[in-house]
């Protein structure tokens, strides 16, 4: 028992370090390079340097956003392979995203913001959510969902989305360049008022999804003998995909559409310590936040000045591991 604590601390103080790494990182490098000794200096000595108003105002609301986006997203993506027993599913390839990505661009071009920012982020949470049960419905069969339904139904919506985004860009060409940005995913907007938005609603959204590690766990044994333990699985998969879909709609009201990182992340975990919830939904998220900020420095500096979007980014890095894990699914049915 003692060895199993150890090993658990040594994993978390493992993952918290290189966390610790990817902020460091990713708030010292772009266009304006801020050496470590003088980012110290700002933070806690308040000192006013050249630099201060790019670290404070711009560099740090980035990172820290790209931090809570990137540990919703993993937690959900987490979660949600549980729910859906598949390695396969996140809110990606589910259509969530591209469903709060179509609420946040109907948002914008109906004006609908009298409000402010959180009029965007309702009607994304509204597109995921609505998105998320449509998909869940049209694979559902005499009471069973099928995953490979389930996957090719959150595709054929997916593209189905994409498309109507488009023909609304295309009747709605003066707000192009706005709409491009929930398409793409980026983080070139961040302020410190849509971090503590976003954090209002992920942070929390995380830690209830951790407060039901125990009954994913027990539903992993299959959603039978959950049922005859106790767990109201029905029930349980409702409060989870309902607070998956706010987690969604708050992330991609805040950063566009970003892909494959909820795949990827509780995969790396799973890989490396196991699939007990009550350690993937925390590392995850831990991982997913180190992914996302260091995904954003590269993609601010690898072809400066200009920048690549995150939501690109992930998707270049996640796309050939979703190819991974769709072969390894493959050959397991072989």
């Amino acid at each position: 028992m003692t060895n199993k604590i150890i090993n658990r601390l040594i994993s978390f103080n493992i993952l918290l370090m290189v966390f610790f790494i990817c902020f460091i990182i990713s708030v010292r490098i772009g266009a304006v390079d801020i050496p470590l000794e003088e980012i110290l200096k700002i933070i806690f000595l308040g000192e006013s340097t050249d630099n201060q108003i790019i670290l404070m105002d711009i560099r740090l609301p980035r990172v820290m956003i790209a931090a809570v986006l990137g540990a919703g997203l993993s937690a959900v993506g987490g979660v949600m392979q549980g729910i859906f027993k598949n390695p396969l599913v996140d809110s990606y390839t589910l259509g969530m995203s591209s469903g709060a990505a179509l609420g946040a661009v109907i948002s914008i071009v109906t004006g609908v913001g009298v409000f402010g920012y959180a009029t965007t982020g309702a009607f994304a949470f509204l597109g995921a959510i609505s998105t998320l049960f449509f998909v869940y419905y049209l694979s559902k069969t005499k009471n069973k969902v099928s995953i490979n339904s389930l996957l090719l139904s959150g595709v054929a919506v997916s593209y189905f989305i994409s498309s109507l985004i488009s023909f609304i860009m295309l009747l709605f060409s003066n707000k192009v360049e706005h709409i491009v940005f929930w398409t793409m995913g980026s983080l070139s907007s961040a302020t410190w008022q849509k971090f503590i938005f976003s954090s209002c609603l992920i942070v929390p959204g995380v830690l209830i999804l951790n407060i039901f590690a125990r009954e994913l766990n027990i539903m992993s044994l299959g959603e039978e003998s959950a049922h005859y333990i106790g767990v109201d699985v029905e029930r349980l998969k409702y409060i989870l995909l309902t607070v998956c879909s706010i987690i969604v709609g708050a992330v991609v009201s805040t950063g566009g559409t970003i892909g494959f990182l909820g795949l990827v992340a509780p995969h790396i975990v799973r890989l490396i310590w196991g699939a007990d919830y009550r350690r993937l939904i925390p590392y995850s998220a831990i991982l997913g936040a180190s992914l996302l900020m260091l995904s954003d420095a590269i993609g601010r500096v690898i072809i400066q000045p200009a920048e690549i979007p995150v939501g690109v980014m992930t998707s270049i890095m996640g796309g050939p591991f979703f190819v991974f894990l769709l072969r390894k699914q493959k050959s397991k049915g072989a």
